[in-house]
């Protein structure tokens, strides 16, 4: 198994593009290979999004990470959020 997470603080105006542009993300992955699980969140307390996705492996995630790339290539995260997102690459120990 292996584990991918993003987390995003967008400025508050712009939550709603980068929430449709997880969403975008999401759907591609959902064509791929190997996953098993993506979901795009919301943390209660801090308003945080969080992308999730759980893969059958590294090699799987990785085989599909350039083409779900290609889906949000031209999104201006930049204006978005003030900082780049947190990212988590998990795998089982």
């Amino acid at each position: 198994m292996f584990v991918s997470i993003g987390i995003h603080r967008p400025y508050p105006d712009k939550e709603s593009l980068l929430i449709d542009s997880m969403r975008r993300f999401g759907e591609v992955m959902k064509k791929q290979k190997g996953l098993q699980q993506v979901h795009q969140l919301k943390d209660e307390r801090s308003g945080a999004l969080v992308g999730l996705a759980i893969w059958d492996s590294k090699e799987e995630w990785e085989a599909a990470h350039d083409v779900t790339l290609e889906a949000i290539k031209n999104d201006p995260f930049e204006e978005w959020e003030p900082e780049p997102p947190d990212v988590f690459w998990l795998g089982e120990v």
